[in-house]
Formats: C-alpha cells, structure tokens, sequence
C-alpha cells in the first residue's frame, strides 16, 4: 500500500502514462533497489520512460508535490547515484533516437543508447564517441554523460566534458532548454534571468579568486568526477557552455539529459598491445611516469596503459587463456597493459619501437612484446575488464565488493600507490587488489567487506579514512576519478575541494534545483 502522497501521484501520473509502464509492486521495486554499488535503497514507484514528454511530465508533476526523483539509464553505477527511495525514473531501451552528422563530425543520442550502439552507427565512418567505459557494452549515454565516464583511453581529452557539443535538458521545474537553438536560449534567457545571471555572477567570482581558480585549474589536470565540473566556471565565458559542462558529471542531480550532442573522435584500426611484467610497483609506476611525460611532450604515442598489480594478476592467473607463468612470479610482480594506435601499420612500427626504446631501462620478468594479432590484444583486454567481476566471482557469501577509484598526480605516483597497497595491509585486507588506467594516475581498488559485523565497519572506516587523507590532502589527487562521486564518496568532498569550492557546489546545486528534489543523497 502507497503512502497517501506517492499514490496520489499515482493516480495523477497514471492519466499522462500508461500504467503498465509504472510499477509499485514488490517485484520491481525490489529488481530496481539497487545499481552496479553496493547499496540498496528501495523505490516507491518505478516508472518506465519512453519520450522527453514523459519525463518533462514527470518532474513537474513531482516538483508540484515535492516528490523527490532520481534518473536511471543502464543501471552500471558503482557509486549508488542511480537509486531512490521515492520515485525512480528509468529510460526505456526505447528512448534511443540518433542523428549522425553527414561528415560523422557529430552525433545527437538520446540517453537510452548504450555506449557501444553509439560506436556502433558511427564505426563505418571510423568514428566514435570519446569516451570509453569499460561497461560500455550496457552502460548507456545517459548515464556516460551524467558521470563523465570515462575509461582506458580517453582520459581527460575525449571524455563528455572535452566532447559535448550541445545538450536537450529537462530542468527541475520541468523547463526545456536546447543549448544548440538560439529560440530555446532565447525563451530561457526571458525565464530564467535570474538562473543565468546568478550562474554567470558565480563564473566571475570564481575567475576573480585567483587561489581558488589556480585549484581548480590543477585538480582538474587529472581525472576527476569528485563534486561537480567547477571548471566549466572558469573555462568558459559563454553562460550557455558554463551550464551545460556542469551538467556533465552532476549525477542527474541538476537536470535531465533528454539528448546529448558529441564531437566524435577518430576510432584508429591499426593497434597493438603489449602485457609487459615489472620485477615490483614502484618500477612500474615509475615506468608509467616516464611514458606519460613522454606522451604529453609529444615524444611518442600512446594510447592506454593499464596496471595490474600481482593480485589483480593472481585473481586471473587460473583462467585457461592464462599463461601458466604468472604462477610463477614473487608477490611483487606488476603488469602494464599498453597500446598505441596509429593510421597506418608503418607508422604503428614506429611507435612501438619508440615505446621499447623508452622501456628499456626499466627491469621487466618477460621480454617485451607487442602484439597487433587481433585476438591475441582482444584476449589481453578481456583480461584487464574482467577483473572486477573476478573478485566478485570469489568473495564470501555474505560480504559485499568494495570499488573505489582514486587518481593522483603523475609525479608522485609511485610513492603515493605504494602508500595504498601499504593501508591495504596495515588493516588486513589482504585480497584487496589494485588496477586501473595507470597513464592517467587513475586506479580503482577492490576489496571485500562483510557489513553485518561492527568490528568490520569499523575497520573499514578506518582505512577509508586513511585513503582519504592520503588521496586528497597528503598527495592532493581525486576521491572519485571517474565513477563519479555518488554516495560514498558525497561526505568527503569537503575534505578534498576545501571550504570556499565547496560551497561554490552547494550554491550551483541549489541554483538548478532549489527544492532539493533531483537524486538527494547523491553529491551534496
């Protein structure tokens, strides 16, 4: 039985959508209680979306009775913002429109399309969309922008914020604004006057405040999803640009995302891969270090590196695709997954030969190789994605998997994940197991934790708390690299940003949302 207000909005939604596309029993709501995280927190009512329409319907009807609502496209986020206890918003496999520009220059999704169907229209012109998940396969476009997802190649230079071109939004009191129509910038520039003068007058105070923009200007020089995209306050002057990269990133806290607009990328076929085996972590993060240097002085090209401590190796090492030396290797042992991409396979030569050169000071287990055999690099990224599903594959009944992602200046990289591994054993979590998009400084950590004991929270709170410290204050890097902040990290983001930045976030949440009514909990 609902609570006489949710049924009230029952009733009256029920006019405007067809009721097999609500669902307040049990089944559903329980289905829909939780997302890729470990929380769960159950809705009253889950309804189904089909069209902008819908949704536009929706908000306004929840910010008349002051119903909270949260927006769920692929249901893959690992840091609890896509669910609700009161009404979750789901885009239907059906909200998926598309529109491809002639040239492929550009492509408009609408947010139900997962990751790689958009990849997949754009791939006959050797396009794609700048980010890259590693739940692209059933992460949708909805949730990729909202998070600013990113992955192992695109970095900070092709990810939602670097690529938007445009964006339909559905604001909290059910307003419509298409950033690309001067009509629609127009009609909101008479509506919201006040909204846009308050979000420029921020954008100046923030340009003025020469500590706070220099802050801004470093943290955001690493990936980093912790809070919102503050950035945009001081990377553009055009008040329509500021709103929509705050967007990017803000967890369906600020606004619907009915369409999003991207620049897309070249998707370059000529690659090659190497898994390379270094004698300990120190030896590769410093061997990570010296390629990104290189990459961003343009020295050589590449791609992706990703690590893979001896954990995450052993997690994997009995898999039958698995060379059966891996067994063999000390505790120290660290992988680095690289690629590089070229146009041309000549060109390609090139780059790996630079790459090995770079390597060669370093001590590896294995002589280097790269591979370009299609199934055999495949087969080494299978690997790399299949991690986190490893370790869930073996915990004990009764724990829960813990994924965080941090990221960390390139220079202390190895200093400061050495650090990490060394809490992980101080308090005695000895699978804990650390992997990432290393060339970025962006590594997750993955542990198991069993809730139902106090000792056992505590001990994790404990270490928590030290990883926040170390992460944010001691090595100033990033709480939430790229799963975006969520609930576990909302209570910290303080702690990392500091008062004055803070507060600026506070100020944008209750500008674009003054009832509070958009995925509490989540951010602020």
């Amino acid at each position: 039985m609902l609570e006489s207000r949710y049924q009230k909005f029952f009733d009256e939604i029920s006019l405007k959508i067809s009721k097999d596309k609500i669902f307040t029993d049990k089944l559903h709501t329980l289905a829909y209680g939780t997302d890729a995280s470990f929380y769960r927190l159950i809705p009253k009512i889950v309804i189904k979306t089909d069209n902008s329409k819908e949704v536009q319907d929706i908000i306004e009807l929840a910010n008349s009775m002051n119903l909270s609502i949260t927006f769920r496209a692929g249901g893959t986020s690992l840091s609890g913002q896509a669910i609700s206890e009161s009404i979750l918003v789901i885009t239907a496999r059906n909200f998926s429109n598309f529109k491809i520009a002639s040239d492929a220059s550009y492509g408009s999704l609408e947010p139900a399309l997962t990751g790689a169907q958009a990849n997949g229209l754009l791939a006959r012109y050797s396009k794609k969309i700048g980010p890259d998940p590693a739940s692209i396969n059933a992460a949708m476009i909805g949730g990729i922008a909202a998070n600013n997802a990113s992955g192992m190649c695109c970095g900070i230079s092709q990810n939602s914020y670097k690529t938007v071109k445009s964006m339909k939004l559905i604001f909290s009191d059910g307003t419509k604004l298409d950033t690309a129509d001067e009509n629609s910038k127009n009609e909101f520039r008479k509506t919201h006057k006040d909204f846009l003068e308050n979000l420029n007058k921020f954008s100046r105070e923030t340009k003025s405040n020469e500590e706070l923009r220099a802050k801004i200007e470093k943290k955001f020089k690493i990936k980093n999803t912790c809070g919102y995209s503050i950035n945009a306050l001081i990377d553009f002057e055009d008040e329509f640009e500021i709103l929509q990269h705050l967007i990017i990133g803000s967890e369906g806290t600020l606004a619907f995302i009915e369409e999003i607009t991207y620049y897309t990328v070249e998707d370059l076929k000529d690659k090659a891969s190497a898994l390379i085996y270094f004698k300990d972590m120190n030896e590769a993060c410093h061997a990570v270090t010296k390629l990104k240097l290189a990459r961003d002085s343009k020295e050589i090209i590449v791609d992706a590196v990703e690590l893979m401590d001896r954990a995450a190796l052993r997690s994997i090492e009995n898999d039958p695709v698995m060379p059966e030396f891996i067994k063999d290797f000390d505790e120290d042992v660290t992988a680095l997954l690289i690629e590089t991409r070229a146009l041309s396979d000549e060109k390609l030569n090139i780059q790996i030969e630079q790459i090995e050169d770079l390597l060669k000071e370093f001590e590896v287990k294995r002589k280097i190789y790269f591979t370009k055999d299609e199934q055999e690099y495949n087969l080494y990224w299978k690997i790399r994605k299949g991690l986190f599903p490893a370790v869930g594959a073996v915990r004990v009944t009764g724990t829960t998997v813990i994924i965080e992602d941090v990221a960390y200046p390139i220079e202390v990289l190895a200093e400061a994940t050495l650090e990490l591994q060394g809490l992980f054993q101080k308090y005695g979590y000895s699978e804990a197991l650390i992997f990432g998009h290393a060339l970025e400084g962006n590594f997750h950590f993955v542990f198991t934790q069993d809730f139902s004991d106090v000792k056992e929270v505590k001990r994790y709170d404990d270490l928590m708390n030290e990883v926040v410290n170390s992460v944010a204050v001691k090595y100033q890097g990033s709480l939430k690299a790229e799963h975006g902040t969520g609930r576990n990290m909302a209570a910290f983001i303080e702690v990392e940003w500091g008062k004055e930045a803070y507060n600026i976030m506070k100020k944008i949440k209750l500008l674009f949302d003054p009832k509070g009514l958009l995925n509490p909990g989540v951010i602020i």
